[in-house]
């Protein structure tokens, strides 16, 4: 494929601001909420924080709850803004076409009632699974989204961000 811009090749510019939860819980080993992109999402199969983008009109600190909801059916109880992450790429995007994409991620302390079951309740949306995942297995060849890289690169930061407790 010619890079993008060459003879005259479209490229599709994006920005996207989106509200992120870090929702930890200690049990018998640290475990961090996550969710997984579905087929209508993108990348499909990767593993995410919950979270997505803030709506026109919306307050970020509104769209994490109501993301956070959407995609785990759990009710985020506390929440305070820790750290802001982007990501930058020039590649094949959605339907493979170029696509320029700067996503704007706002990290979010969160807590939750870490005794509750995730779910997904947003039917047809770009989550298909909402779990509690032991942080020491996500080495284990899980396709992780960059933010969720991260957060792992500063889980200390993360782990004493943390609201409340359990």
């Amino acid at each position: 494929m010619d890079q993008p811009g060459q003879q005259g090749e479209h490229v599709r510019r994006t920005q996207r601001l989106g509200a992120y939860g870090v929702v930890l819980r200690q049990r018998e080993r640290l475990e961090l909420l996550m969710t997984r992109v579905s087929p209508r999402g993108y990348p499909a199969g990767w593993w995410a924080l919950p979270g997505g983008g803030v709506d026109h009109g919306e307050s970020p600190n509104d769209a994490v709850g109501r993301e956070v909801y959407e995609e785990t059916g759990l009710v985020v109880l506390e929440r305070r803004l820790v750290e802001v992450h982007d990501v930058h790429t020039v590649s094949p995007g959605r339907g493979d076409a170029w696509e320029d994409y700067h996503g704007v991620h706002l990290l979010y302390a969160c807590r939750v009632d870490a005794s509750a079951v995730p779910h997904v309740v947003e039917v047809d949306g770009t989550t298909d699974l909402a779990a509690w995942v032991a942080v020491d297995d996500l080495t284990d060849g899980r396709r992780l989204l960059p933010v969720v890289e991260h957060v792992l690169d500063r889980l200390p930061q993360w782990v004493a961000a943390q609201l409340g407790g359990e």
